[in-house]
C-alpha cells in the first residue's frame, strides 16, 4: 500500500551449504597400528547441554569428554556471543575420565556368553554437579554416578619421635612437622616407614612414642564413578536401545520383541508395554529394532520394525500398547520387490527431532524424514547407498547388508547425518529447497575424498543420485568414485544439541568436527 510502512521481504530461501572442517581427534591411529577389538567403538552420545560427550566401546568401557572453552569463561557459549566476549571458533573437549561399565558375562541357564559391548549410552538429568548417565550391553542396563570426590590422605604421623617426651606425651600440636613424604590412600615412597612390612624388628627399648596416622581431605578432587542400580533379568533377547523420558523418572528399553518401561529408582521390576511375541514363532514376522521417547511428551514414543515402518504410541490410551496411534510406512513401489526388498527396508535407528515434530529414521539405503502430523508419507527422502544397489548381492553374502548405521539431526533440524562404509559419513540439508549433500571423510582432512565441483557448490539431490548411479556402475567404486572398503564403517555419530558440530566414529577413534 502506498503511504505505508510495511515493507514486503522475499521469503527465505534454504540455509547455505556448510562447510565442515576437523576440529579433534582422540585416540588417532598411526599407520599400519592394529585396532584391537575392544577398543572399537560401539556407542557416542552428547548431553542434553552438548557440554559432556560420552562413549562405549566394545571392551564395556566407557569414556566421557567434557567441553573446555566455554568452561573457562564460566558461561554459555550463547551469553558470551551476546556480550560480544571473543570465544574460541568451534566447540572443543577433553577427556574426562572412564570407567569399567560392563564385564563379559555367561548365562549358566542357557548357556549363552553375554559379551560387554556397550549397545548404548543415555544421559539423564543431572543432581548436585553430579554426572548421571544409563549405558546397555545385550542383557544388563546400568545406571551411574559420576561425581567430583575430594581425595582423603594419610597424613603424616600425629606425634614427631624428635619431639616425644616421658611415655608417649608431647609438648608440640598433634599436627606433625615432620618431612615424611605421604601419598594418596596411605602410601609412604620410603619403605623404613611402612612398618607393615614383614622384615620390621622394633628398635631396642621399643618405640619411644605411639604414632597415629591421620586421614586428611585434601583439596584435591578426583572423579568417581559409581553405579547406583542394575536392571536385569528383563529381556530375553538383546536390548538394542534404550530411551529416558522427559519426565526425568523412566525409561524404556527395547529388544527383538518387547519394550519394558522402567522406573529409574525401581531396578527389580519393570513394565511390559509393548510385545509383538507370537503364539508360535514361526508366525514372527518382524522385530522390533529401535525405539525412542518424545523429547518433550512424556506419555509419547516411537519404535520401528524390520518392516520398515514406525510406530506412534501413547502410553495413556492402554497399560499394553498393543495398538498404536500412528503408523508411518512407505508403500511398496509395484514391480520393485526382490529378495532385498525386505532387509533393506529394515530401520536400524530413529531419532525424534529436538521439537519432537519430525522423526528421521535410517535404513540401509536411505534416511526419510517423518512428520508426525503426517503419516501418508515421509516429507524427505534421502539416497544415502543408492549406488550400492548392484552390490547387494555381495553385501548380502559378506554380511555387509545386515550392519546397522545410526542417524542424528542438528539440534535446529535443518540438517541430518548418517554414516556409510570407508569411514564416510553424509550431511544432508532438509529444509525445504535445500540441495545440501556432502560426503565427508573421518580423517584430519575430512573433505578430501570429495569431488571438487568448484562451478556448482552445492548439487541437487537428483544430480547426486545421478552420480551415484553412474559410479555403482564400475566394481568397488562409491559416489564420488573413490574405491569402497566394507570393513571400515562408520556406523555411529552424534550432532551437538545446540552448534553445528558432529562427533563421530571410525573403528577406535573419535573424531570432531564443526561447521
Amino acid at each position: 500500500m502506498n503511504g505505508g510502512d510495511e515493507v514486503m521481504t522475499a521469503p527465505a530461501g534454504p540455509p547455505q551449504p556448510l562447510e565442515w572442517k576437523f576440529s579433534q581427534v582422540f585416540g588417532e591411529r598411526t599407520a599400519g597400528e592394529e585396532v584391537q577389538e575392544v577398543d572399537i567403538i560401539s556407542a557416542i552420545e552428547f548431553d542434553k547441554t552438548g557440554d559432556h560427550l560420552a562413549t562405549g566401546d566394545r571392551g564395556g568401557r566407557v569414556v566421557l569428554f567434557e567441553r573446555t572453552d566455554t568452561k573457562d569463561h564460566g558461561a554459555s557459549r550463547r551469553d558470551l556471543e551476546r556480550m560480544d566476549y571473543p570465544i574460541n571458533r568451534h566447540p572443543e573437549f577433553r577427556y574426562k575420565t572412564e570407567f569399567q561399565s560392563h564385564e563379559p558375562e555367561f548365562d549358566y541357564l542357557k548357556s549363552l556368553e553375554i559379551e560387554e559391548k556397550i549397545n548404548k549410552i543415555r544421559w539423564c538429568q543431572t543432581a548436585n554437579g553430579a554426572l548421571f548417565l544409563l549405558s546397555t550391553n545385550d542383557k544388563t542396563i546400568k545406571f551411574w554416578k559420576v561425581q567430583e570426590k575430594k581425595v582423603k590422605k594419610i597424613s603424616d604421623m600425629n606425634l614427631d619421635p624428635l619431639k616425644a617426651v616421658g611415655n608417649g606425651s608431647t609438648a608440640s600440636s598433634s599436627n606433625s612437622n615432620s618431612p615424611i613424604p605421604c601419598l594418596a590412600n596411605g602410601g609412604s615412597p620410603d619403605r623404613s616407614y611402612n612398618y607393615l612390612e614383614n622384615d620390621f624388628s622394633f628398635p631396642p627399648g621399643g618405640l619411644p612414642s605411639l604414632r597415629l596416622p591421620v586421614v586428611v581431605t585434601s583439596q584435591e578432587t578426583n572423579l568417581v564413578a559409581r553405579c547406583r542400580r542394575v536392571y536385569t533379568h528383563a529381556h530375553d533377547y538383546h536390548i538394542n536401545s534404550i530411551s529416558n523420558n522427559s519426565d526425568g523418572e523412566t525409561f524404556i528399553s527395547a529388544d527383538d520383541l518387547r519394550i519394558n518401561l522402567w522406573n529409574l529408582e525401581i531396578s527389580n521390576q519393570s513394565f511390559n508395554i509393548v510385545d509383538v511375541k507370537p503364539a508360535n514363532m514361526e508366525d514372527l514376522t518382524e522385530v522390533i529394532t529401535s525405539a525412542e521417547f518424545h523429547p518433550t511428551h512424556c506419555n509419547m514414543f516411537a519404535y520401528s520394525s524390520s518392516k520398515g515402518s514406525i510406530r506412534l504410541i501413547d502410553l495413556r490410551q492402554s497399560a499394553l500398547c498393543d495398538s498404536h496411534a500412528k503408523l508411518f510406512e512407505e508403500p511398496e513401489a509395484p514391480g520393485s520387490r526382490s529378495f532385498f526388498t525386505e532387509i533393506i527396508a529394515s530401520i536400524s535407528d530413529i531419532k525424534f527431532a529436538r521439537d519432537g515434530r519430525y522423526i528421521l529414521s535410517r535404513d540401509y539405503m536411505t534416511l526419510k524424514l517423518w512428520d508426525i502430523n503426517m503419516d501418508s508419507g515421509p516429507v524427505a527422502t534421502l539416497q544415502v547407498h543408492e549406488y550400492l544397489r548392484p552390490k547387494l548381492c555381495d553385501l548380502y553374502e559378506n554380511d555387509s547388508i545386515f550392519d546397522k548405521f545410526e542417524c542424528c539431526l542438528s539440534g535446529d533440524g535443518l540438517r541430518v547425518a548418517t554414516g556409510s562404509y570407508s569411514n564416510l559419513f553424509r550431511v544432508f540439508g532438509c529444509a525445504p529447497g535445500s540441495t545440501e549433500a556432502t560426503t565427508l571423510e573421518a580423517s584430519k582432512n575430512p573433505t578430501r575424498r570429495q569431488v571438487q565441483t568448484p562451478s556448482r557448490p552445492s548439487r541437487s539431490l537428483s544430480s547426486i543420485t545421478r552420480v551415484v548411479r553412474r559410479g555403482a556402475d564400475s566394481s568397488g567404486v562409491d559416489a564420488n568414485g573413490n574405491a569402497f572398503d566394507f570393513t571400515t564403517k562408520l556406523l555411529h555419530l552424534a550432532w551437538h544439541p545446540t552448534e553445528n558440530s558432529i562427533a563421530c566414529a571410525a573403528a577406535n577413534s573419535l573424531y570432531l568436527y564443526y561447521a
